[in-house]
Formats: structure tokens, C-alpha cells, sequence
């Protein structure tokens, strides 16, 4: 994976995250903006879409920010999540999200929609 060279967006456009292998994968920018100095995240499948979440404390759970690379790249390593909600497939798929202040959270609009 290579890193996501630039500047994020304003706070309500989108950016993009990775999913690899049942893992997600933000920019060391996205992490900075988003969820600066936390060490772990909530996911959430909320209908069709997916919540990341910033957990305050690390004690309270959720998935860690493990550190990529000295860019500040973040993963998460989220296979259970991901395989549980029928995404274990190893093809990346990058797709946008958005920061919804009400709701707290990056969200992906419609990343778990089945075109059945």
C-alpha cells in the first residue's frame, strides 16, 4: 500500500480510505484530522453504511490505529469486522467517506449494498 500523498479535504468533503484484506487503511493526513492522538476505533454497520468511530479511551475496546510507516499512515486490522459483514474478499476497494459531526464518525454511504 502506498501512502496518500497531500492535503485532506475540508472537514465535510470526502476523503478516501482502503480496504485491503480485511483491513482498513487511512492516510496519516485522514489520521491527524479525524482522530489525532487516539489509538483505537469503533466500526459499526449501521444499515448500509459504515461508521468509523474514535474511541477516546483505548481501555473501552475497539480496533487499534496501529502505525504504518513514518508518514503516519494508519491500519486497521479489522478481518473479523469485515468477514462478519461478508467483505473478506482480498481485492482492495477504496472508497470515500465523510465526517458526520451528529453521528460523530467517518461515514462510508452504502459500502455493505448488494446489487441482488
Amino acid at each position: 500500500m502506498t501512502s496518500n500523498v497531500g492535503t485532506v479535504s475540508q472537514p465535510d468533503q470526502p476523503v478516501e480510505l482502503t480496504l485491503n484484506r480485511g483491513s482498513l487503511y487511512l492516510s496519516g493526513l485522514i489520521y491527524e484530522r479525524y482522530f489525532r492522538d487516539l489509538e483505537a476505533v469503533i466500526l459499526l454497520r449501521k444499515d448500509d453504511d459504515l461508521l468509523v468511530m474514535p474511541v477516546m479511551h483505548a481501555a473501552a475496546g475497539g480496533y487499534l490505529l496501529k502505525l504504518k510507516n513514518t508518514a503516519g499512515d494508519r491500519v486497521i486490522n479489522a478481518m473479523d469486522f469485515f468477514r462478519h459483514h461478508g467483505m473478506d474478499e482480498f481485492n482492495p476497494i477504496q472508497f470515500q467517506v465523510i465526517w458526520n459531526t451528529d453521528s460523530a464518525a467517518l461515514i462510508a454511504q452504502d459500502l455493505f449494498k448488494t446489487d441482488n
